[in-house]
């Protein structure tokens, strides 16, 4: 800080001699250093503690091995214990069973001396006794040890198996199996049953919000046809009269378009509701039949935009709903088809069977798709960029719908960026 004569000295053109002193260094910090992020590079850490490093393996050993050693180190200490007390028993019973011997006949410093090696004797037989208990003792403990741990391991896995039967029942659930899937654990009304039944009931609560949900969704679709349908047709009616103006006919041409995506989003909310609900209708399917019309359907859509469809179709054979599967396998050629470069697109349909699934795969040209937002377009309503969001390229319903359908099938589906723009869906169905 420059003092108010410097100022005023400087202001005058004083010359640079007599300007004031240079600022004073702060003071060096004290105490220890306080790190407000990471520490630098080069920082030594600091070591954990023995206990904290116990914690740490503690918690990378599963609860099953836990629970094992549990069961060791407390029968270890239970056997130590009583290996003490057997120890000081064996001591305190020879030393009480000791026979007393008097020579009375014999002079006094003989029994004195006989006495003193009696008793010498008798303090020799229990260290000898000791030692031997001890060493035999250890040995039988040690034996017995190893075989406690492994029973306490199959006593671990025996508690734990209820918990594994939740997992599993956990894992194989879905928006389908809610109806059905339940644990049922059998047993006493302990902990464990106590946590299965409640587990139970929350799967009741859940596929019932979930039945809800999907009677909602169908009945409000059914509700929402009817208005459109008459609207559509009055429309119709509007611009077949030949007294009707040009805008007029132009403004019913538009409302006929919007018409038209709503009926197709109430269709696609309609099989999207019927998709996820458990299978009505199972019949022996096949995937190149299948592929085969939903392929000759939209054929010439393809040809309207400029994409070149090949195909790769082989047999393989299912257990489903032939009309679900077949929307399924047309939402993604209509997908790869609207989502394809404007000029000169390819789209490429595979089915047959790899590594003992059922496979349809279907790739196409296009923009290019992040890694990252693969994903998100099988949620309902999400499309990839602004690209997307156009009427003309549908209600961002066509991968829910197809993702509903294997689920709903017992299988599942996969979409990865492929190299040069575009997408390559597979689908993997259990074969017949």
């Amino acid at each position: 800080m420059i003092s108010p004569h410097s100022e005023r000295e400087a202001r005058k053109g004083a010359p640079p001699a007599f300007a004031a002193p240079a600022r004073p260094q702060p003071p060096p910090p004290t105490g220890p250093p306080v790190w407000d992020g990471p520490p630098p590079q080069g920082a030594s850490p600091q070591r954990p503690s023995v206990l904290d490093q116990v914690r740490a393996l503690m918690d990378r050993i599963s609860i099953r091995w836990r629970l094992t050693i549990t069961y060791g180190v407390l029968f270890f200490v239970a056997g130590m214990l009583l290996l003490f007390v057997i120890y000081m028993l064996v001591g305190w019973a020879i030393n009480d069973a000791w026979p007393p011997i008097s020579l009375p006949d014999a002079p006094l410093a003989y029994q004195q001396k006989f006495q003193e090696e009696w008793t010498g004797f008798r303090h020799l037989a229990i260290d000898e006794a000791r030692k031997a208990l001890l060493r035999r003792s250890l040995l039988a403990l040690a034996g017995v040890g190893i075989l406690a741990v492994i029973i306490g391991y199959l006593v671990a896995d025996r508690a734990l198996k209820p918990i594994q039967q939740m997992t599993t029942t956990a894992r194989k659930l879905s928006g389908t199996t809610l109806a059905h899937e339940r644990i049922d654990l059998k047993g006493p009304n302990d902990e464990l049953k106590e946590l299965a039944d409640t587990f139970d009931a929350m799967l009741t609560r859940l596929n019932v919000a979930f039945d809800t949900q999907r009677r909602f969704v169908a009945n409000a679709s059914h509700e929402l046809r009817t208005p459109l349908t008459i609207n559509r047709t009055v429309l119709e009616i509007a611009l077949g009269d030949p007294e009707a103006s040009g805008d007029l006919k132009a403004l019913g041409r538009t409302l006929l378009e919007v018409n038209a995506r709503n009926e197709h989003l109430i269709e696609g909310l309609l099989l999207l509701a019927r998709s996820e609900r458990e299978l009505s209708v199972r019949k022996r399917v096949d995937v190149k039949d299948v592929a085969e019309t939903a392929v000759e359907q939209l054929t010439s859509r393809a040809e309207e935009a400029g994409v070149t469809m090949t195909t790769e179709l082989r047999s393989a054979e299912t257990e489903g709903d032939p009309v679900l599967l077949e929307r399924c396998v047309a939402n993604l050629v209509e997908n790869a088809i609207k989502h394809n470069l404007p000029e000169a697109g390819r789209l490429w349909v595979r089915t047959g069977m790899v590594e003992g699934a059922l496979v349809v795969q279907v790739a196409n040209t296009g923009p290019h798709v992040p890694a990252y937002e693969v994903n998100s377009l099988f949620e309902p309503f999400r499309r990839l960029n602004a690209d997307r969001v156009e009427s003309a390229k549908g209600a961002g319903l066509g991968l829910s719908i197809v993702r509903a359908v294997v689920r709903a099938h017992g299988g599942n589906v996969t979409a990865v960026p492929r190299d040069g723009g575009g997408l390559v869906v597979t689908v993997r169905l259990q074969s017949r």
